[in-house]
């Protein structure tokens, strides 16, 4: 039975890392704010949170806050007939339940973790390269990385994905690191 391995965290995290490692590693891959991003390109706004935030807010007022795994999951239902499948980014308690739900033991959640010093730090380094089209790996200030953390945890129930976790990745140290700890529960998955 394939797994959908979804991952949660904080922004700066490593939820991107360890989502390209894991599509080097034969997975398939979806984003779950990739739908913010297509109204924010159809519409022809700037891919800014200024942006962005009202439509999250207007598709979840149209769907419900586990709109981003329900209009995600024709995606995850093509792409589990081909392989195991990383989610980037699950946001929300209701995303949570609608694919527990769903998916029941084929849904694994990784939660990624690392201080909000060290992400902070992350997101300052992060440049804007031309390749990055999907906009995975945006950098951010301290002050627009503070409030953003703060509103995914007061508005979007991001803290229930991330305690109900299977397994908590600590992401301190050098990325081989981090690798090595995605292999272990790959292993843990008989996935590797």
């Amino acid at each position: 039975m394939n797994k959908l391995i979804c991952l949660v965290g904080m922004t700066g995290s490593g939820k991107s890392v360890v989502a390209d490692y894991l599509v080097k590693n034969g997975f398939g891959f979806f984003r779950f704010g990739q739908i913010t991003l297509d109204i924010v390109k159809e519409r022809g706004l700037e891919p800014i949170d200024k942006n962005e935030k009202p439509i999250r807010e207007e598709v979840r007022k149209k769907h419900g806050m586990g709109a981003y795994a329900i209009l995600n999951m024709p995606k995850i239902e093509e792409l589990l007939k081909k392989g195991h499948v990383v989610g980037d980014g699950m946001y929300s308690w209701s995303e949570y339940k609608v694919l527990k739900e769903k998916y029941t033991d084929q849904f694994v959640t990784v939660a990624i973790y690392a201080p909000p010093k060290e992400r902070y730090a992350r997101l300052l380094e992060r440049t804007l390269e031309k390749k990055d089209v999907d906009l995975r790996h945006r950098p951010a200030t301290k002050k627009q990385a503070k409030e953003r953390d703060y509103a995914e945890i007061e508005n979007i129930e991001k803290g229930g994905p991330i305690a109900m976790a299977e397994y908590t990745l600590i992401n301190t140290g050098e990325i081989n690191d981090l690798f090595k700890k995605v292999d272990q529960i790959l292993e843990r998955l008989l996935i590797k």
